[in-house]
């Protein structure tokens, strides 16, 4: 047997799925994440699950390792090399401020202090002629500085670099030459080759900041993998929702930011597909955070450019919106007042309900006292869990807010929930959305717990609970392909071009492209291309990305830069004058798929049906406890029920009712 598989680490699981492409069915596991060194969990769950090696075809991972060394400050010291002059770039960053009125803001803290930012004495000019060549003698005193105090990562910005990134590519030459192999050093053109020094810089740093955590992460996974006899490259998922190769992502590590939550907004692209559904919210709640993203008229939104704690990135991204609200939340007091979130209990010690030492009530904790996960459950396929020590930790909570542990357990989930909600609302809502006209896919270890109180803060009429929504992002890493972003500083007024000189750009672009393609091993018959540009009217200082469809017309990349426009502001100006500022080009290179494996989904028959007392709104109602692997198609089930599976549990109260569709998806409406 041949197998295709994809393991997400999340912050209480690693979830692991296997294809088998001869049988074409799919099959899950789940294993507690292993905090001081993820690799062990992913190699745990394989071993748990095919017994040689060497028969997997295709592997895919997402890591959360960068952006987890981001979160918790715990990157490699950075020292940025600048060109003199402009060396308080990075330390100034922008003037705005994005909360206007607070008086309690605080300045974003940069991850490079002042005393890091050296300068190197160099200049070339806008249109990348030189101007002075690099000073060697500064570059020789960097030198001296990385070697004398055991500098692991540096990051290369110098003015111009986007449009002739020779200064760079020599500043890095010297450097290698004379400092540690194992130095990450990041130039700032090889991943922003666009304007705005300080965007550029911030990029690089973060390149820098966790490249090495990340890159010894990659490096032990691949050599563990390769001692087991595992013989294909290791590919890593991007923040693009693309995937690399690790060698790739090392040299890159910054793409791999968001790169475990975006398996699930691709595999919310092929829901939208099976399911001819254009607009999903995808939801996935795990133990530590909560994840969203939109997908509209069956695309993922994407971005060039966005911020991570206030810091600047220009990389390609899937928009996924994240706060910290998991299962493994904890509920707290301050001033009197429950609390629930962002910390959480993690895989260790985990909720109290594990029990494996922890001592305070989470939001797993409080279902599991409400009947909505019961003492038969088993987390994971495996974990036990237990019922007094939830009953423990919500009794010595309850008894300081004068409530009972009913009222706590209902209290911590009504929080949670509105958190939730509210997180929706800002990438709905807030942007003109109306979440109404959107189903809601609900996923992750959780997700389905609470899916139903969620669209009804939100007014959706409908929830989609996919075939193992536990392990659906990982589900959704396997149904991705090789993808690759270049980009070209292209600074034209449009009323002074011609249709030639857009061809000539892209064509250059897509000789680039085909070369980073063949470097992932992508034969020519397998890539595709799309070409996009950044435009804007002259006088402003941010643009609009246009979608360019060839043969190429400048008179059609006027129509659909103004509809583009107005799409996204409400309003245009037709007649007014626009430039370009930016081609890009997204290089994507197919992955073969195993057809109509989505249909076949091994489900455990080991799940125990019975009925149990379960809390609604304070009142007990007997509920009957169903094996998903059981649900016959078409038929409606009325609640309250609970469904059960391997890797998570969904909640139907008492005024909702489910039906599974011919795709083993289960799709639950208010009755009627």
């Amino acid at each position: 047997m041949v197998y295709r598989v994809s393991a997400d680490i999340g912050g209480t699981f690693t979830d692991i799925v296997i294809e088998s492409q001869s049988e074409k069915f799919f099959s899950t596991v789940k294993v507690l994440t292993t905090p001081q060194n993820q690799a062990i969990a992913v190699l745990d769950g394989l071993k748990q699950s095919i017994s040689n090696i060497n028969e997997i075809d295709f592997i895919v991972h997402g890591t959360t390792v960068g952006l987890n060394s981001f979160l918790e400050r715990k990157g490699s010291r950075v020292l940025l090399i600048m060109t003199a002059g402009i060396s308080d770039t990075y330390t100034i960053a922008r003037g705005d401020r994005k909360e206007l009125y607070n008086v309690q803001y605080k300045k974003p803290e940069v991850l490079v202090p002042r005393k890091d930012v050296v300068e190197i004495r160099e200049r070339i000019k806008w249109n990348g002629d030189i101007l002075n060549n690099i000073n060697e003698e500064d570059v020789e005193l960097i030198v001296k500085k990385i070697n004398d105090e055991n500098i692991k990562a540096v990051a290369i910005c110098l003015l111009h670099s986007y449009v002739n990134p020779i200064h760079e590519l020599k500043a890095r030459e010297l450097i290698q030459k004379k400092v540690n192999k194992d130095v990450v050093i990041s130039l700032s053109h090889t991943l922003a080759r666009e304007w705005r020094e300080y965007e550029r810089a911030s990029t690089a740093v973060m390149n820098s900041y966790i490249g090495p955590v990340t890159n010894n992460y990659l490096k032990s996974l691949e050599s563990n993998l390769v001692k087991k006899g595992y013989s294909n490259p290791l590919y890593i998922m991007q923040s693009n929702g693309g995937v690399i190769r690790a060698k790739t992502a090392i040299e890159q590590p910054v793409q791999t930011l968001l790169s475990g939550p975006v398996g699930g907004t691709i595999g919310g692209v092929t829901l939208s597909k099976i399911l001819k559904r254009k607009n999903l919210i995808c939801v996935d709640m795990g133990g530590t955070s909560f994840d969203m993203s939109l997908i509209v008229n069956g695309k993922p939104y994407i971005t060039n450019e966005t911020e991570l704690e206030y810091l600047p990135l220009l990389i390609p991204l899937i928009d996924i919106h994240t706060i910290g609200a998991g299962g493994g939340s904890i509920a707290w007091l301050e001033a009197g007042a429950l609390r629930v979130g962002p910390q959480s209990a993690g895989a260790e010690p985990g909720p109290a309900c594990y029990d494996r030492g922890g001592k305070e009530p989470t939001v797993t904790d409080a279902n599991f006292f409400l009947g909505r996960i019961g003492t038969e459950s088993k987390l994971g396929g495996w974990m036990k869990l237990n019922y007094e020590a939830s009953s423990e930790v919500l009794k010595n909570l309850a008894k300081k807010l004068s409530i009972s542990e009913v009222e706590l357990a209902e209290g911590i989930l009504s929080i949670i929930n509105a958190k939730m909600a509210d997180a929706i609302r800002t990438i709905t809502v807030k942007k003109g959305i109306d979440p109404r006209e959107f189903s809601l896919v609900a996923f992750g270890g959780a997700g389905s717990m609470h899916a139903v109180w969620l669209a009804q803060e939100l007014e959706i009429n409908e929830i989609i609970v996919p075939n193992d929504p536990g392990t659906f992002s990982a589900w959704g890493m396997l149904q991705t392909d090789i993808r690759r972003d270049v980009t070209v500083n292209f600074y034209h007024a449009f009323s002074n071009l011609n249709e030639n000189k857009i061809i000539e750009s892209f064509k250059k672009l897509k000789n680039e492209a085909i070369e980073l393609l063949a470097q992932e091993n992508v034969k020519e018959k397998d890539m595709s291309f799309n070409l996009t540009a950044d435009m804007r009217y002259i006088g402003q200082e941010y643009y609009v990305n246009v979608q360019i469809v060839e043969p190429i017309r400048l008179i059609e990349i006027n129509e659909i830069f103004h509809k583009t426009y107005e799409k996204q502001y409400g309003h245009s100006t037709p007649d007014g004058p626009i430039e370009f500022i930016n081609l890009r080009l997204i290089a994507t290179g197919h992955i073969p798929k195993t057809k109509d494996a989505v249909k076949k989904y091994l489900q455990s028959s080991d799940i125990v049906e019975d009925n149990r007392e379960v809390i609604f709104n304070n009142k007990k109602y007997d509920t009957s406890i169903i094996n998903r692997a059981n649900i016959k198609q078409g038929k409606i089930i009325n609640g309250p029920i609970i469904i059960e599976e391997e890797t998570a549990t969904t909640v139907i109260p008492p005024e909702y009712c489910l039906e599974q569709d011919k795709f083993g998806n289960l799709i639950i409406i208010k009755k009627k």
